[in-house]
Order: structure tokens, then sequence, then C-alpha cells
């Protein structure tokens, strides 16, 4: 059995910035609170995923996460710029970097390797004082960065975030311009193959995304939403833990029958289509992306 991270509560944030935030497109993935994980059917999917052509395998045919599924569960943008650019390992580019957005450096103690602490960001944040637009977007950056070290890009310590994202939030108003659900989603697509790999103990990335999408599109496995018309996606299942405890029982064995069992029908190829999903929940901006 695969172990699997357990997700830290979010980072909440300053209302002051919420309208900052929808600007950069990571409004909505900031909403998304703690999923808890559930080890066993995350298991049986990696057991039915193939890494050389990125589907699960299942009897009623071929399927995968797509980037429909990322934009309406995790809500971050499709179109734009791909995520790309040098990795650096120097403490003294690192430290320029951050003089340069944030007038202040963390010390070496503050980083690992080339990762910064979450613990540096989370200070930073809770020092700066929202009194003008400088400081607010220093603000932003510092949350985005706790987003990519715990819900987005987090490794399997969950203990920090790699600073080479730090050039890519430079241009503020030019943060909305990158694919950040596509990037999102190959990270997903990383994690699911190493999974595979006979040596591998442990797995990280966006585990909230799978369980969501295998919640979404298997609905005869999952969990009762709490509330069908919540939005984002993925918060029908926040903290499920405390109304389905049983839930959590259920074994490895108990999902590999009902995956080779599965029968047409059960498998939900269009989850998003009207009829399924109220239009009125996924917001106007959510659906564009959903299109592309």
């Amino acid at each position: 059995m695969l172990q699997c991270d357990h997700y830290m509560p979010p980072d909440r944030y300053n209302l002051i910035v919420e309208g900052f935030l929808r600007d950069t497109s990571f409004y909505h993935v900031s909403q998304i609170g703690v999923v808890q994980c559930q080890s066993a059917l995350v298991n049986a999917l990696i057991e039915r995923w193939r890494p050389e052509i990125h589907t699960f395998h299942f009897p009623v045919g071929e399927c995968a996460l797509t980037l429909e599924d990322e934009a309406l569960i995790f809500c971050l943008p499709m179109n734009g710029l791909p995520v790309t650019g040098p990795t650096l390992s120097s403490y003294e580019a690192l430290e320029a970097e951050c003089l340069d957005q944030f007038s202040v450096a963390p010390r070496q103690a503050d980083c690992r390797g080339s990762f910064i602490k979450l613990t540096w960001f989370r200070a930073l944040k809770d020092r700066l004082v929202l009194v003008d637009d400088i400081q607010i977007q220093r603000y932003v950056k510092c949350h985005i960065m706790l987003l990519f070290g715990t819900v987005i890009f987090g490794d399997k310590s969950g203990v920090g975030v790699h600073w080479k994202f730090l050039p890519l939030l430079r241009n503020f108003a030019g943060i909305i311009q990158f694919s950040w659900g596509s990037t999102c989603l190959a990270h997903l697509y990383r994690a699911l193959c190493r999974a595979t790999r006979v040596d591998c103990k442990e797995i990280d990335g966006l585990l909230t995304l799978l369980l969501a999408w295998a919640w979404t599109r298997l609905p005869f496995i999952a969990l009762i939403p709490s509330n069908p018309r919540i939005f984002p996606i993925a918060n029908r299942w926040r903290n499920w833990e405390c109304q389905n405890r049983p839930y959590r029982f259920r074994t490895l064995e108990n999902y590999r029958r009902d995956l080779d069992v599965l029968q047409e029908g059960q498998f939900v190829w269009e989850p998003y289509a009207i009829g399924r999903t109220d239009p009125d929940v996924i917001p106007p901006d959510i659906r564009q992306h959903s299109a592309i």
C-alpha cells in the first residue's frame, strides 16, 4: 500500500486581497478545504494507471483526468503561456529574486537546497501591512507560493516550495496569463506515473483532484456529497470524515472488486453536462476555461 499525504488546513488570507486573488486566477483554488485522503481508493486507481499512455484501464474503457476536470475541480486557467523557465540551484540567485520581489530574503537556515520553507512565507505574509498595492501584491504572492507548496505542487515533505516559481510571479498583472491548470494536471500525471514504480512507497501530488475526479466519474463508489451545489466541486467532499467515518474503512480489496465488475453506465463520461450539473453553480469564467 502506498502511503498518501495528509493535507494541512489551507492557509487563510485577509479579505482585503480577495479582488487581487481573483485577478491572478488563484481565488477559487484558495477556497478548497481539506478533503481527507481515501488511501485504498488511491491505490486501486494507481493499479489501473498505465504510464505508457497515461490512462486508467477499466472494464468499460480507458479514461484519464482531463483539462476539463482540472478546470472545474481545481478552477485554474487552461489557456495561456506555458509554465516553464530555468531551474537555478544557487542560494545567491534565490536571494536576489526574493530581494527583488519582497525586499527581504530568507536566510540559508530558512531554505532546504532550492526550496524555501513554508514557514518563511507564512511569517513574511503575517508581517506585511496592507496599506498600498505593493504590499498587497507581496501578500498575494506569498499566498500563491503557499498554495504551490501545499495544494498544487506540494512534495512528500510538505515543508517547502521550490523558488523556481517566483520569477513567474514577478509581473503581477501577468500571473493570470499562464496556463497553471495544465501544469497542475501534468504534475499529477507525473505523480501517478512515479507511483506505479515497484520501489515507490509514497505518493504526493494533487490527491484532492484525483479523489474528486474519481467520486465525480464513479458515483457508485463515492461518498454522498454534503451539498451537490457547492463550488469548487472538490468542496462537496470537504471534511467528509466527520459525516461518514465508516467510509474510511473500505479496503483496497473492496475497490478492486468494484472496479473489476464496473459496467457501462456506472462510469460517467460527461459529468459536467447540462442536466448533470446545474449551470448556475459553475461561474462563467470557469465554464469558459472548461470549454477550452
